[in-house]
């Protein structure tokens, strides 16, 4: 197998182990600490814990099929790939939504309070392994569906924070939790949860969308400016210079990106030549097509 073919495998393995460890985390928060306190978390899982307070009709049932009609619409604007790691990681969650469910089920039929009788630590406890486990599928290029499709697209076209996206949509869905339970305590306990989750999301994801300059060295300076303006869609400015020592003329690579693509970069270096000769560096503020607006 060639030796570039199989390290962009071993990449995909790895991004797609750690959507599933993420979505395997936010279930277990969601099923041990949200439902057996009847607590209304946000994203389409709160939606399908609405609907499952009100009728009782399964979690990982609604989720689905909400999801399904999501993906339907985000297939074309978010592209392929980010769809086929949605769809998987939408069917990863409907899956351990009911596993662990079933597992964590008492003989009675209801959901253990593992906390006994503490909400508020049920809830901070939730919230904190959620908002992990959100983190933890973005960042390898995932998403957990429902409204982290919106959330996405609007962060490819707009400046504006994933987290805090997510913030005024679930706050929405939150508050609908009033009409079924008529009580705003675990209504204001939604918004707590919303804010400790979306928080430690937004922390997170953060410093992965800043934005970062790349100068690249390499004899294979061609094939890597292609990949880079192919692949990441980033434009690259090609330098001419030359060695002081050698007195060689060497072609410099000049790429803005965000930092959430830096990993994305150095893989696809790396595959063409990894003995290139790469720096990173942090930018404070990058304008223009692709970045932020200049703002007067």
């Amino acid at each position: 197998m060639d030796k570039a073919l199989k390290t962009r495998i071993m990449d995909e393995v790895k991004d797609y182990f750690f959507i599933s460890l993420g979505c395997a985390i936010y279930c277990v928060g969601f099923c041990l600490f949200m439902l057996p306190y009847e607590f209304t978390p946000g994203g389409m899982t709160g939606v399908s814990a609405i609907i499952f307070y009100a009728t009782g009709f399964p979690t990982q049932y609604s989720y689905f099929i909400i999801n399904a009609i999501l993906l339907a619409i985000g297939l074309k604007i978010l592209g392929f790939r980010f769809f086929t790691k949605t769809i998987y990681a939408t069917v990863n969650i409907t899956f351990f939504l009911g596993i662990i469910q079933n597992l964590i089920r008492q003989a009675d039929g209801t959901l253990p309070q593992v906390v006994g009788d503490q909400p508020f630590m049920a809830a901070v406890l939730g919230a904190c392994i959620e908002g992990a486990a959100l983190a933890l599928v973005f960042i390898n290029n995932g998403s957990t569906g429902g409204t982290d499709i919106i959330a996405a697209i609007v962060n490819k076209y707009r400046n504006f924070s994933m987290g805090r996206v997510l913030m005024w949509l679930d706050f929405i869905i939150v508050s609908c939790s009033f009409f079924v339970f008529h009580d705003w305590n675990k209504v204001v306990t939604g918004y707590v949860i919303l804010i400790i989750s979306m928080l430690l999301l937004d922390y997170t994801m953060t410093s992965a969308s800043q934005s970062v300059q790349f100068t690249i060295i390499s004899d294979k300076h061609e094939e890597i400016a292609e990949r880079i303006n192919e692949d990441v869609q980033r434009g690259v400015t090609e330098l001419y210079g030359e060695g002081w020592y050698s007195k060689q003329e060497r072609r410099v690579l000049i790429v803005m990106a965000r930092r959430r693509e830096s990993q994305q970069i150095f893989r696809l270096i790396k595959r063409i030549d990894n003995k290139a000769f790469v720096t990173m560096t942090k930018v404070v503020g990058v304008y223009g097509e692709g970045f932020d607006h200049i703002k007067t």
